[in-house]
């Protein structure tokens, strides 16, 4: 049974240094920095992680808020899972009340998919955290597509935003801090019917 005084963790994913900042694969970071902005807290390095940490509460003011704790792994996103098992034993943070929000090839841009558990996709900021945590973990999966023609996988995920998707992304990554609220608000269910695009 859950402790309901237990905070989330909401691990949102990417690499850290200006130079990945506006990536697709960074889509992560950015709604983790959004969140923060929501809840009027700002990053700092935490001294239990390779992580940036912020600890506030989501929802609305009074007894429905919940307490959150957001991290940006600092480790580059192949080594997630280190940080995300520290911050979760040092909050003792159940694995149901870990939520890794991350880029997703398969999926079209903008499109949003919330799940639990599952395969990593070949992710490695998921494999990583599978690997630490096992799979019984909630996703809000962020849809990039995929690369046009020939292009390599890898190039594509570390590559900014093009123009024409950059117009939607403030948007998008609005609706996705909503989806991570609703998640922790109203559960997997009822945020799916919601959110799954």
């Amino acid at each position: 049974m859950t402790d309901s005084t237990a905070p989330w963790l909401v691990a949102g994913l990417g690499n850290p240094g200006p130079e990945y900042a506006a990536n697709r694969h960074n889509i992560g970071f950015m709604v983790a920095d959004l969140l923060a902005e929501r809840i009027g807290g700002h990053f700092k390095r935490s001294g239990k992680a390779q992580a940036q940490v912020v600890e506030g509460r989501l929802g609305p003011p009074g007894p429905l808020s919940r307490r959150v704790v957001l991290a940006k792994p600092m480790t580059f996103m192949n080594l997630s899972g280190g940080p995300v098992t520290a911050l979760k034993d040092f909050y003792k943070v159940p694995t149901e009340r870990i939520i890794a929000v991350h880029d997703e090839l398969d999926i079209p841009y903008a499109a949003l998919r919330l799940k639990l558990g599952g395969g990593d996709n070949g992710h490695n900021g998921l494999k990583s955290i599978t690997k630490s945590l096992g799979a019984d973990y909630l996703r809000v999966r962020a849809g990039i597509g995929r690369p046009p023609g020939r292009m390599d996988v890898a190039a594509f995920v570390l590559k900014d935003f093009s123009a024409a998707e950059r117009k939607e992304l403030d948007w998008f990554v609005d609706r996705a801090a909503d989806a991570v609220e609703a998640l922790i608000a109203d559960g997997l269910e009822r945020a799916q019917s919601t959110y799954n695009s």
